[in-house]
């Protein structure tokens, strides 16, 4: 079979006749409908006609791959594909005898092109903009996550070998590997989404695999104030903060926005400064036109050639940023990183788990005495209260909305003590019937002493930002 220039058949191939030339020339088959000889099904359960047609679905996809040429398929344009693809399936499911309408048989037709070029049943899923989050439970169960809130998706996957082998499409497209030496493996789809794999002994009862979708339009900040996850206040503040250099903490739960936050934040950076961004799977979106981006590795099959965050911020300060960027100080790397942000790199801005802002703060000093160096607590609190000026904390609330519940500044050190302010924070006031957070954005009242190093370069924010009277 060919249209064009690309033959989409092996030769010797178990269909090789062409089709009448009216197939070949239109667009694809005239009548979608499969005619089939009539057949009773012997169930009119739901679930099981669903599983028949997955059955079906992956028996023709497997004749359908040992009939094509797989070299060509990169190559031929999915208008192209499309068609072919649609004339062989109408072959098989006649022999099959299932009977299909005009939307089941198109269906079918791409779930068949879905197995072949996607990642086959979470491909419709990753096409819906409304999904931000995919949860796949071993080969029985999908999860997605919708506007915050998580429902059960009717995809599913044939069998734990079904799944396992989308899993080493998605990972080995990046250069990662999974299997029982190295049962959990973080990694990434071309499009940027973030992916975790956990596959037996560590998951029990089959693969576990995560997807955080990659967003195709960043939240800008005006989008988050929009959606009232801070205040207009707040915003301008932060803009302030990242203009002129203020070095920022993103606080928070997982899933609680830390890395939109992060990406709505850099759009304030200067387009004239060089940024390096150090991630274990790229996702950050940074829309300056200087960026470097660069990702850890993991070890090989030998257990060799890792190159871990640590490595990567140490090199990056060789390779003259003016801020570095850590999509997630998660170990040893947060020293490095510290270290960077004391000598010449003002407004880097990293990431970190944590529940509250003092929570972030005790975090980072847990993971720098991971570096192994002798320093007392005094010495190792003065390096965090010299290099981080701002944090902001995040939470994901009850009804699935995200918000920034604190903005904090760090003074400096008393003691041992790091000194710390509250400018901003979310006062919660109850709970809605349907389960809707209420409450308001206030300034705390307090005025912050970067103020001063902001007005040097030319930025200021008015006054009546910082009125405790005036709750959002």
């Amino acid at each position: 079979m060919a249209i064009g220039r690309f033959s989409l058949l092996n030769r010797g191939s178990a269909h090789p006749q062409e089709p009448p030339p009216a197939a070949a020339a239109g667009p694809a088959i005239a009548e979608p409908v499969v005619k089939a000889p009539e057949v009773t099904l012997p169930d009119s359960d739901p679930a099981v006609l669903r599983q028949r047609l997955l059955d079906a679905k992956l028996r023709i996809h497997g004749r359908i791959i040992d009939e094509i040429n797989l070299a060509t398929i990169e190559k031929i344009p999915l208008k192209e594909l499309r068609p072919q693809i649609h004339a062989l399936v109408a072959q098989h499911v006649a022999t099959e005898r299932l009977v299909l309408n005009a939307n089941e048989f198109e269906q079918f037709v791409d779930d068949v092109l879905n197995e072949m070029t996607g990642l086959g049943p979470i491909e419709p899923l990753l096409k819906d903009d409304t999904v931000n989050d995919i949860l796949i439970n071993t080969h029985k169960q999908i999860y997605v996550e919708r506007r915050g809130v998580l429902e059960l998706s009717d995809a599913r996957f044939k069998d734990e070998g079904h799944l396992l082998r989308i899993i080493n499409k998605i990972v080995s497209t990046v250069g990662r590997r999974v299997d029982e030496s190295q049962p959990m493996c973080d990694a990434r789809l071309l499009d940027g989404s973030r992916v975790n794999v956990a596959i037996k002994p560590v998951a029990v009862d089959g693969p576990l695999v995560s997807i955080r979708k990659f967003s195709k339009r960043p939240y800008s900040m005006e989008k988050l104030v929009e959606n009232n996850a801070l205040s207009r206040e707040m915003a301008a503040v932060l803009a302030a903060a990242v203009k002129g250099r203020v070095t920022v903490l993103v606080s928070g739960g997982t899933g609680s926005g830390k890395t939109t936050m992060l990406n709505a934040l850099s759009s304030y950076i200067s387009p004239k400064e060089r940024l390096i961004t150090i991630e274990d799977a790229a996702e950050l979106q940074l829309q300056q036109p200087h960026v470097g981006r660069m990702e850890t590795r993991p070890p090989n099959i030998e257990g060799k050639g890792e190159i871990r965050q640590r490595e990567l911020v140490k090199n990056a300060l060789r390779m003259r940023p003016d801020r570095i960027v850590v999509g997630e100080c998660r170990g040893e790397e947060a020293f490095d990183m510290l270290q960077a942000m004391n000598t010449g790199h003002e407004g880097s801005m990293t990431t970190i788990h944590a529940n509250t802002t003092r929570d972030a703060l005790g975090r980072l000093e847990t993971m720098i005495g991971m570096a192994g160096f002798p320093m007392t607590i005094q010495s190792l609190r003065t390096q965090i209260a010299s290099a981080i000026r701002m944090v902001v904390q995040l939470q994901r609330m009850s009804d699935g909305k995200r918000k920034v519940v604190t903005v904090s500044e760090v003074t400096g050190i008393e003691g041992d003590v790091i000194q710390m302010q509250e400018i901003f924070r979310f006062n919660r006031l109850g709970t809605t019937e349907d389960g809707t957070v209420q409450g308001n954005f206030q300034a705390t009242g307090v005025r912050p002493k970067f103020l001063a190093d902001l007005a040097s370069r030319g930025i200021t924010i008015p006054s009546a930002y910082f009125d405790p009277s005036k709750a959002q």
